[in-house]
C-alpha cells in the first residue's frame, strides 16, 4: 500500500502539468500590408492591408487621386491580388510595345495573374477581373470586405509575392497609340480600363499568431497557459508533498 500511494502521487503530479497542453489551438492570423505608388504617370496613391484569420481575408484598400469620371460616371477602378509573379510591381521597361503605358498583360511577368478580385460584391475570383459593376469608383474611395481566401492567395501573402493592382487611368493622359486600344480582357471597354493606376507590394505586418484578445489588460492566451502549467506544477508537487508526510507518519505509527 505505502508503495503504490508513493507511484500514484507522482502520476497525478505528471497529468496536472501535461493536462493544458491537449487544449486545441486558436486560429491563426496573419496582417499584410502595401503601400500603393502612382504608376504609368497617375497621380492615384493609396495603401491596402490585408488581415487573415484562419480561410478568411478582410481586405481593406484607401486610394485618392485616382481619374474621377469615364464619360460623365464616376469612374469603376478594377482592383486586384496578383500573385504567381515576381513579387514586384511592373517597371516602366515592361512597356514591351512602345505604347508608352504598361498594361496589365505586359506586367504579368512581374505582378504575376490576377488571384483575387477585389469586387464590392459577389464573387472574387479571377472571374469577376473585369466585373466593372461591382468595383469601387471616383476620385477616392475606401473599400473593406471580408471574404474566403483561396490557397494560392494565402500562399503567396506568406511569400512575399502577392501585388495589389489598382486599375482606371485617364484616357486623356495616355498616348495616341494606347487611346486606340481595347481593354484585351474586355474589348468593349478602352484600354485605359486596364492600365494600372497604382501599385504596391503586400508584405508581412506581424507574424503568424495565436488569434487572442487586445492588450487591455486581459491574460493573453498564451499568458493564461503558461499560469496554467506553473499553477498545474505547483499542485503537482503538493501532491508529492502530502503523500511523502502521509507514508511518514504511517511509518512512525507502525513502528
Amino acid at each position: 500500500m505505502k508503495k503504490s500511494a508513493l507511484l500514484a502521487a507522482p502520476a497525478l503530479a505528471l497529468a496536472a502539468v501535461t493536462l493544458p497542453a491537449t487544449t486545441a489551438t486558436a486560429a491563426e492570423s496573419w496582417s499584410f500590408q502595401a503601400e500603393l505608388a502612382p504608376v504609368n504617370n497617375s497621380t492615384a496613391a493609396g495603401s491596402a492591408v490585408v488581415d487573415v484569420t484562419g480561410q478568411e481575408a478582410t481586405v481593406t484598400v484607401e486610394v485618392a487621386g485616382a481619374p474621377a469620371l469615364f464619360q460623365g460616371a464616376p469612374y469603376p477602378h478594377a482592383q486586384h491580388i496578383h500573385i504567381g509573379g515576381q513579387g514586384v510591381c511592373a517597371p516602366p521597361s515592361a512597356d514591351a510595345d512602345g505604347d508608352g503605358a504598361v498594361s496589365s498583360m505586359e506586367g504579368q511577368p512581374w505582378t504575376g495573374g490576377i488571384g483575387t478580385s477585389l469586387t464590392t460584391s459577389g464573387d472574387t475570383s479571377p472571374a469577376s477581373a473585369v466585373a466593372v459593376d461591382r468595383f469601387p469608383a471616383g476620385e477616392a474611395y475606401t473599400y473593406q470586405r471580408t471574404f474566403p481566401v483561396d490557397g494560392a492567395t494565402l500562399a503567396a501573402l506568406q511569400n512575399g509575392t502577392a501585388v495589389v493592382n489598382v486599375h482606371g487611368a485617364d484616357p486623356a493622359a495616355l498616348s495616341a497609340a494606347a487611346q486606340a486600344k481595347a481593354n484585351p480582357m474586355a474589348p468593349a471597354l478602352p484600354l485605359a480600363s486596364d492600365i494600372p493606376i497604382a501599385c504596391g507590394v503586400l508584405a508581412p505586418a506581424q507574424m503568424a499568431v495565436p488569434e487572442g484578445p487586445a492588450d487591455t489588460g486581459v491574460e493573453t492566451a498564451a499568458g493564461s497557459d503558461a499560469r496554467g502549467l506553473a499553477g498545474a506544477a505547483m499542485l503537482g508537487m503538493l501532491a508529492l508533498g502530502g503523500a511523502a508526510v502521509g507514508l511518514r507518519r504511517r511509518a512512525a505509527g507502525g513502528r
